[in-house]
């Protein structure tokens, strides 16, 4: 049995989504765990109606979460989205099976997957990090010593990291003590080289072996730090590094995620006059009320005119389309397949 968890809140669209795509995708033997930080509960009633079968974990935070929901939606007061139950998130996977896929509500599978096969041969090739998708940026390729292992998987051996211990890697990411400038003076390093650190890493498409996720996530302490993630990985892998598989990948991906919604605009906030949690709103009243079909356009996302539908009444669709262009933009930068 593999768990499957699904970090979630207050998108019930979308959860029902991902849970469809991994019940039409995923075979094998595997459990649906949801941590949820707040989904008002109307929502996850009927969540457990159409899946009886999921289990819903709620955090300590729950409460506190839903009022912050009801009192934006009554007053316009910001969400706090820089409250992150990374505690509970912790201490329900580490009750999880020895492997793991720890997803979002949001991220959903394209194709079909064998979870059982996938678990054989990440024992087989001793795979710590097999990632089912990376958003269609293969600009990490020339980072990657690929090698086909199996039919469907290749290995993904990360190049040129600098590999220390914890100590000089937390000097390197932070720059203390002008570490990171040295070496980048030296021509060691240039402003490209800490992205490189993510191939060790999969915070949405990852099947992990659980001691590596949770060592990834050990002292996150309220908060998603990606810099003390990717230490941690790397320290972590130095002790690996001559297992060629240690990190694999499927050579198709079977995972996508959304570009035009976000929980919170705590890390999206651009400026302009669009509220995501009066938008996630009105699309969960009108999927509560089966007016709205989480898998329209499936496997893509939702195509922007049928957002666009639900939301004309009472938001401002030019701004809600210019949020979503910059928020596009952002991984489209980055190299990733945003259509």
């Amino acid at each position: 049995m593999t768990d499957i968890f699904i970090k979630s809140f207050n998108r019930a669209f979308y959860l029902d989504r991902c849970l469809q795509s991994i019940y039409q995708n995923v075979s094998g033997d595997f459990r649906i765990q949801i941590l949820d930080d707040g989904t008002p509960k109307k929502y996850l009633d009927k969540i457990r109606e159409i899946y009886p079968e999921v289990q819903i974990h709620l955090s300590e935070s729950y409460d506190k979460k839903g009022k912050a929901i009801e009192e934006n939606l009554k007053s316009g007061k910001a969400i706090n989205g820089f409250e992150i139950p990374t505690k509970f998130w912790f201490d329900n996977i580490k009750k999880g099976s020895d492997y793991v896929i720890v997803t979002e509500d949001d991220v959903w599978f394209t194709r079909p997957i064998d979870i059982n096969n996938l678990k054989n041969q990440a024992q087989k090739f001793d795979t710590h990090l097999l990632k089912l998708g990376w958003l269609g940026n293969e600009g990490e390729r020339k980072n990657l010593n690929l090698n086909s292992i199996s039919e469907d998987l290749e290995s993904a051996q990360p190049k040129d990291l600098l590999l220390m211990n914890k100590t000089l890697m937390t000097a390197f990411f932070h720059n203390y003590y002008k570490f990171f400038t040295i070496l980048y003076k030296l021509k060691i390093v240039d402003n490209l080289t800490t992205l490189k650190y993510w191939s060790l890493n999969s915070i949405l498409m990852g099947f992990y072996k659980k001691d590596y996720w949770l060592e990834i996530w050990k002292e996150m302490y309220g908060k998603v730090d990606e810099k003390k993630q990717l230490i941690n990985a790397s320290v972590f892998y130095k002790k690996n590094k001559k297992n060629p598989n240690f990190i694999s990948r499927l050579k198709k991906e079977a995972m996508k995620t959304t570009f035009q919604s976000s929980a919170t605009n705590s890390y999206h906030e651009y400026g302009f006059d669009f509220d995501v949690n009066l938008c996630n709103h009105l699309i969960n009243e009108a999927w509560l009320n089966g007016e709205f079909d989480a898998m329209e356009n499936f496997p893509k996302d939702f195509s922007l005119p049928y957002f666009k539908s639900f939301l004309k009444d009472r938001m401002n669709l030019y701004e809600f389309e210019k949020w979503a262009e910059q928020f596009k933009s952002q991984y489209r930068q980055m190299g990733c397949e945003i259509e």
